[in-house]
């Protein structure tokens, strides 16, 4: 019997050697030092050998439970050796079938004739979302309980748009398995996205569907009102900022060389300070702006007060006045933004910073109103350009 010190202890020899353990197993020495468990045994009259793994990785104890194991599939007529080679075989045939290579093969159906933006989102959301939850399992394997439960874990991060878009994608992947008869049906028409996501809290804050953001800012860009009511629209969609932050705005919170705006915490509604990078695109509308009111403090007096701002009802009158009432608030523009953005790959806290959606439990230290600045910075000026090209009617 071996020992794991006889083990350990055994020396190389110019050529392989074996030591013996008991009903078949030993340890097989090569001339490099490493040191292989096998179990021999005889199959139809045939000498056979099956390779279990490395010493020490596999330990004395292992190798002799997996012996075991061996044996008692011999004294069921079974071929150990054949049966591993067949169960290699038919895990290669599910890795073929994963739900993943089914989903990429879809896709290259699916993506002809679409944007590439449009096939680069629903590649990251795969990524993102899908995969990591059901990538690797056999298509056929997959139920309602796996989508549902992928879905909810999707949800949970605050974001059910995404949640509702996954669901869309993977039900168009096993309408695909069914065509190609990888799968008899799609167990994603068994359920509803209603029946298994929690209903968002009535939205108070109406805001356009994001197909209808290009239009709306061609409106904004061609508002025939006060110009200084037109800056302020543009800057709620530059920084998706409550309105009642942009409204009250001062100018002494504008670091126009840093590009930052350092919103001060008893202006949040967190009550923690904020700070909002500059697209180059918000400095334009900035310094146009500062041409109109910079001689006061505030960024948006009021016409009949100048020390105080304008009212919420200025911005909401002048969406109606351009065709979008009911249908667009100046909060919605926190809604598309975080839509889009998400979309776009950016990631989750990022943009939850960048909307000072800050949890309020204070588990964590003094919440750092400059984290993922370096981030934040970046994805703002991609914000700019997005909606420079949306309003150009533009594709990227």
């Amino acid at each position: 019997m071996l020992t794991d010190t006889k083990i350990r202890n055994a020396k190389p020899r110019d050529r392989q050697h074996r030591l013996a353990d008991s009903m078949g197993l030993c340890v097989v020495v090569q001339p490099s030092g490493s040191k292989l468990f096998q179990v021999r045994f005889r199959h139809h009259g045939k000498e056979r050998t099956y390779s279990i793994g490395q010493y020490p990785q596999v330990s004395l104890a292992q190798a002799r439970e997996e012996r075991d194991r061996v044996r008692k599939q011999m004294t069921q007529g079974l071929d150990p050796v054949a049966e591993r080679r067949g169960q290699r075989v038919a895990e290669r045939a599910a890795a073929g079938n994963s739900f993943e290579h089914v989903a990429n093969a879809w896709f290259k159906v699916w993506a002809v004739g679409k944007s590439e933006r449009h096939a680069g989102y629903v590649v990251r959301r795969l990524e993102s979302d899908v995969f990591p939850a059901i990538g690797r399992r056999p298509i056929g394997e997959i139920g309602a309980p796996q989508l549902v439960a992928m879905l909810q874990s999707i949800q949970d991060r605050g974001v059910s748009d995404l949640a509702k878009r996954a669901y869309q994608m993977c039900s168009q992947v096993f309408r695909y398995a069914v065509a190609h008869g990888l799968v008899s049906r799609n167990p994603a028409a068994d359920f509803r996205t209603a029946d298994v996501l929690s209903s968002p809290q009535k939205r108070n804050f109406a805001r356009v569907e994001a197909t209808e953001l290009p239009a709306l800012l061609r409106a904004i860009e061609g508002y025939a009102g006060t110009p200084v009511t037109r800056i302020a629209m543009h800057l709620l969609a530059l920084t998706f900022v409550r309105t009642s932050e942009l409204i009250g705005a001062r100018w002494d919170e504008i670091d126009f060389e840093a590009r930052r705006w350092n919103i001060p915490g008893e202006r949040m509604k967190m009550r923690d300070p904020h700070v909002v990078p500059l697209s180059s695109q918000a400095v334009h509308q900035l310094r146009v702006l500062y041409g109109i009111t910079g001689s006061g403090a505030l960024l948006f007096p009021g016409d009949r007060r100048g020390d105080r701002p304008i009212s919420n009802n200025t911005i909401l009158k002048a969406l109606e006045r351009m065709g979008f009432k009911g249908r667009m608030t100046g909060h919605g523009f926190r809604g598309l933004a975080s839509t889009l953005l998400h979309e776009q790959g950016f990631d989750h806290q990022h943009i939850e910073v960048q909307l000072a959606h800050q949890e309020r439990n204070r588990v964590t230290a003094a919440y750092n109103h400059a984290k993922y600045l370096a981030q934040r910075t970046a994805m703002m000026q991609v914000w700019g350009d997005y909606l420079d090209a949306a309003m150009r009617g533009s594709d990227g």
